[in-house]
């Protein structure tokens, strides 16, 4: 089955400088993707070659079998709607001239315009120009101009930045109906937490290299990522779980009546039938599993060993 697009061995390389090495990966239709990575990680080199602004040194990339820097790209080119980390519009124009302007330079219809607008939650501004809008209604402007088309891939740079937390949960819900109707969603973002419940998969950048790709299970299995158990316990009897407990786990914090473990995916349920053995005197047990910053952390730290 033919990818909606991929990076296939890529490379790019700017003279003596390397911004992207050797990476592969495929997106699926109807996914959310996030690309996370911290600056300079080659996150925009990735999209500007998807986009076919530049060309790869090696490798090759694909939009539905097509080169996007090629012969053919052009056609490619508009299925894609791309909103950029800087949104930069005229602010002399107004929004509704503005979504006219992008309809007739992707050859589409204006028809659907006001819908979008609407949609994104800027329809009273319409008719105002861009320079009194606030960063946020410059955001929403912009998602609007990249869905105009109705495109099957999306590209998003940072798409809440700006949006207070109604209008960043809004943003979101926006991207669950687009991948329900089919859509494929990139999202690059270095907003971890809020990016890890709304995506499928996740791929890590580091240094121009892709470190890892994959679910958060997949990423948690690979790693055997710590969970963090607190554990309270009757008073006084902090010492005596702690002798009972496997040697691989580590004790992060300690009280006379809780315990807070680090423990690895492995030993996760052995710990817990240990604590189930001390239960006349155990009160509460809760377990948080490792979340994306926690998994980036150890990745990106483990990447940065290896190089030194």
């Amino acid at each position: 089955m033919t990818a909606v697009a991929q990076w296939h061995a890529v490379t790019k390389r700017y003279q003596d400088v390397t911004a992207v090495e050797q990476v592969s990966l495929r997106l699926e239709a109807g996914e959310a993707i996030a690309l996370v990575g911290h600056n300079g990680a080659g996150k925009t080199t990735l999209i500007k070659l998807l986009l076919g602004l530049i060309r790869p040194s090696e490798g090759s990339v694909l939009i539905g079998g097509v080169d996007p820097a090629g012969a053919q790209g052009a056609q490619t080119r508009r299925k894609i709607g791309f909103l950029p980390e800087n949104v930069a519009f005229h602010g002399a124009m107004k929004g509704s001239e503005l979504m006219s302007f992008y309809a007739r330079l992707k050859g589409e219809s204006e028809k659907r315009n006001a819908e979008l607008l609407e949609q994104v939650g800027i329809a009273h501004a319409a008719d105002r120009r861009v320079a009194t809008y606030s960063k946020g209604m410059r955001q929403r402007l912009g998602i609007a101009q990249a869905l105009i088309g109705e495109p099957r891939l999306l590209l998003f740079d940072e798409p809440t930045s700006g949006l207070d937390p109604d209008s960043r949960r809004e943003v979101y819900e926006m991207i669950d109906r687009l991948r329900q109707g089919g859509a494929t969603v990139l999202i690059s973002t270095h907003a971890l937490s809020e990016i890890e419940p709304r995506v499928d998969r996740i791929a890590i950048m580091n240094r121009g290299r892709l470190l890892a790709a994959g679910t958060l299970a997949s990423l948690r299995s690979r790693l055997d990522a710590e969970a963090r158990m607190r554990v309270r316990v009757r008073s006084g009897t902090t010492g005596k779980l702690l002798e009972m407990l496997p040697p691989t786990v580590r004790c992060a914090e300690r009280s006379d009546t809780a315990v807070t473990l680090l423990v690895s995916a492995h030993a996760k349920m052995q710990t817990l039938r240990v604590v189930v053995e001390a239960g006349e005197w155990v009160d509460d047990v809760e377990m948080v599993s490792p979340g994306l910053p926690e998994l980036y952390a150890q990745l990106t730290g483990a990447a940065e060993e290896d190089e030194s």
